[in-house]
Parts: structure tokens; sequence; C-alpha cells
């Protein structure tokens, strides 16, 4: 008897719980905080329109959160930052230097091969008033059929 009455101590001395019976564990783990709680939907930024895509007058061509992108030839920037075409034709983006570093610019070109900046003295108004010079369209187009 009494080493069964020794057992039985050894026993409370490993396991405390066995005088109380059984202990429930927790089966989850204990979840952390979130910040925003997936409240709030993805705003939808980024290009709209790439290299050498036709835009017609109004198309969104980079909607942005400050000015990574700067507007160019034949697009301007509304009051979100938000840049669109004023004219129709084909999206081209360029840098210039500008003060210490160099600056993104995106315009609209009327010929798909066009470089940005366009040099308006030397070659000319491609457009007046958001409208295309049909003469020197017509003059340019049936040369170039011609040559090649």
């Amino acid at each position: 008897m009494s080493f069964s009455f020794l057992a039985r101590c050894c026993e409370t001395v490993r396991s405390p719980f066995s005088l109380l019976g059984s202990v429930r564990t927790a089966t989850k783990r204990a979840g952390g905080t979130v910040r925003n709680h997936g409240g709030s939907p993805g705003k939808r930024l980024g290009l709209k329109k790439f290299s050498d895509q036709h835009v017609i007058p109004g198309n969104i061509i980079v909607r942005q959160r400050g000015t990574q992108f700067h507007p160019g030839q034949n697009v301007r920037m509304g009051r979100d930052h938000t840049i669109y075409a004023t004219t129709p034709g084909f999206v081209r983006f360029y840098k210039q230097k500008w003060l210490r570093g160099d600056r993104k610019f995106i315009g609209v070109v009327l010929h798909r091969g066009e470089k940005l900046p366009r040099d308006e003295t030397s070659l000319g108004r491609s457009r007046y008033f958001g409208l295309v010079d049909l003469t020197a369209f017509a003059k340019s187009g049936p040369s170039s059929q011609t040559s090649a």
C-alpha cells in the first residue's frame, strides 16, 4: 500500500492537471489585427494605353497619383493627374532633360512612326486648332506610297 500511495504522489508532481481533470486547449491560434480590414478597393491606377496604340480625344492614357508622367503634345492633365488625349492619333512616350534629371512625358502623334518631341518650327504644324492639316497629309501620303 505504501508503494501505490507513493506512486500517486509522484504522478501529481509530474502532472499538475491530474487533480483537476481534463483541461481544454485552444484549437485555433490567436489571430492578429489587420490595418485596412480589406475595406478599401484598388484604385485601378496605371497605364491604360501603351506606346503606338490608337487613341481618340478623351481616351485616358494614364491614371496616376502625383506626376510620374507629365503631359506632352496633344494631351492634357486632369485635376487628379490623369493624362488624357485631346486629339486622335498614336501614343508616344519620351524623356527630356529637366533641371538635374529626366522627366517622362506622354504625347500623341498623327502617324505611328513619328517621334516626340516634334520640332514644329522645322517640320511645320501637323494640326491646326486640334484638326489635321489635310493638304499636308495628302501631299505626304502619295509620295510615301510611290517610294515603297
